[in-house]
């Protein structure tokens, strides 16, 4: 004979097991430090000014 399994905390306990690996993905997506987040940033600035400044033509001038 089996064990007597109650339902509703199998569902609870399904339902934590899914919401840790949501969790746990989304963590690795968007989980960077703000000191990174905002040298990424300026890296990019950095790195649209530089191309600007070696633009033949600006688009102002045109």
């Amino acid at each position: 004979m089996g064990d007597i399994v109650n339902l509703n905390r199998h569902r609870k306990r399904i339902a934590r097991a899914e919401a840790e690996q949501t969790a746990a993905a989304r963590r690795l997506e968007f989980g960077r430090p703000k000191y990174q987040r905002e040298l990424t940033a300026a890296e990019e600035r950095k790195q649209e000014k530089m191309l600007e400044g070696h633009r033949r033509i600006r688009e102002d001038e045109t």
